[in-house]
């Protein structure tokens, strides 16, 4: 009873949150949580089962543990004890921190680069760098909400044009002037590819800038896994090369280029750059020797490129509308938040994990479970993925997912206005 008593007069912990801020979460969440997440965090699932097949990572290329890189990270730990944590202007241009951005930017076939403490703040720094208020900033309908933000932080008109549609784009230049093009590489949510040289092409007619987000192919794809840029040979006439770090080299920071002119304006006048502290110097040792990892993972990128062919066809002869992407992204589209948390969970209770992807990171009522796809899934893993795909497949009927009823839609109308040109007079 005395135990009672005494929490029944203990001070709260918290304070009365303001009325203004319990209505917002009422309108915006509330609903939400009860009815459609059933009470439950959409995101969390049962967690991966011993022995499950894990697809809701990002470690393409199957980099985590290797010794090269934990001993590279061991090393400094042991070794430094005068680093000084602080802002990443700060330091001087000796600094570790500074020669692996000169080595990523070598890398990409860049002069120079600016390391982050996330692909997040990287998108944001530069383009609070580079636009303002006069710059009409055109971004893909499905380009990173990172670069949205920079977009907003730059307090720059930002245009929205469909989805890989370089004649929408540039329409949508013609329209509003030339400014800064943002497009991503690999879309982080489908795994489509982005037709850059077309977009590239768009950009310099109508003299653009153009930004293009690699955080899905740096690493993956071009020579030595320098990036989709590199792979179409279009480097020197991209302005800005931005990436996470936390993709394909399964660390915790973010990169982007620049001119080497422009070294420190940058470091002027980007907020993120600023405000952020650097890296710690193991963080810095581990990515580094990253890089000289990828950079040799031929074999790697030739088993990613395997096993993303082979489970997008089996999925695809399973009935799953993946048609959208090809990259070793795989959507899942199934297109409400009820429906993906069902599929996500049948998908866990058979050993598979994937991860949902819901509004804000999707648009509404296009809520998706990603899978991601690595170098390191054996061939019994990736068979067991494809048992279990066909095995749920007439529980969820993905061929009746909205997507796929769109899809069908789609096809029916172009076969229609093919019929039509075919009977012109």
């Amino acid at each position: 009873m005395e135990d009672v008593v005494t929490r029944s007069i203990a001070p709260a912990r918290e304070p009365q949150m303001p009325t203004a801020l319990r209505q917002r979460i009422d309108r915006e969440f509330t609903n939400r949580w009860n009815d459609e997440w059933g009470g439950r965090f959409v995101l969390h699932g049962k967690g991966a089962a011993p022995g499950a097949v894990r697809l809701d990572g990002n470690d393409y290329l199957a980099v985590t543990g290797h010794p090269e890189i934990v001993q590279a990270q061991v090393n400094t730990l042991r070794q430094d004890t005068g680093s000084v944590v602080q802002s990443g202007v700060f330091l001087l241009d000796g600094h570790p921190a500074h020669q692996f951005e000169r080595a990523m930017a070598d890398w990409v076939g860049k002069e120079d680069g600016i390391l982050c403490q996330s692909g997040y703040l990287a998108n944001m720094g530069l383009l609070q760098s580079i636009a303002d208020e006069s710059t009409p900033v055109y971004l893909d309908s499905l380009a990173h909400m990172s670069l949205w933000e920079g977009v907003r932080a730059a307090k720059a008109p930002g245009h929205a044009f469909r989805h890989n549609d370089p004649a929408h784009l540039a329409r949508m230049i013609e329209r509003h002037g030339a400014g800064i093009v943002v497009v991503d590489s690999v879309y982080s949510t489908t795994g489509a590819l982005c037709p850059l040289l077309e977009i590239v092409e768009v950009c310099e007619s109508a003299g653009c800038t153009i930004v293009v987000d690699e955080s899905h192919s740096l690493g993956t794809h071009g020579p030595q896994g320098a990036g989709l840029c590199a792979q179409l040979g279009l480097t020197s006439r991209v302005h800005f090369i931005t990436a996470s770090l936390a993709k394909a080299f399964a660390g915790r920071a973010g990169f982007f280029t620049v001119p080497a002119c422009m070294r420190y304006y940058v470091q002027s006048s980007s907020f993120p750059n600023i405000f952020s502290s650097s890296l710690l110097p193991h963080e810095v040792a581990g990515l580094h020797a990253t890089l000289q990892v990828i950079r040799r993972s031929d074999d790697a990128r030739q088993r990613l490129r395997d096993n993303t062919r082979r489970l997008r066809a089996s999925l695809t002869d399973a009935g799953f509308p993946i048609h959208q992407g090809s990259e070793q992204i795989i959507s899942l589209e199934a297109g409400s938040e009820p429906a993906a948390m069902v599929l996500r969970d049948m998908l866990e209770e058979r050993g598979v994990v994937g991860a949902i992807f819901c509004a804000p990171a999707t648009s509404k009522n296009r809520a998706m479970v990603r899978l991601t796809l690595t170098a390191g899934l054996t061939q019994a893993e990736l068979e067991h993925v494809e048992n279990v795909a066909r095995a749920i497949a007439p529980v969820v009927k993905p061929w009746e997912w909205p997507i796929a009823r769109r899809n069908r839609a789609a096809r029916l109308q172009g076969a229609s206005a093919a019929h039509q040109a075919n009977f012109q007079p």
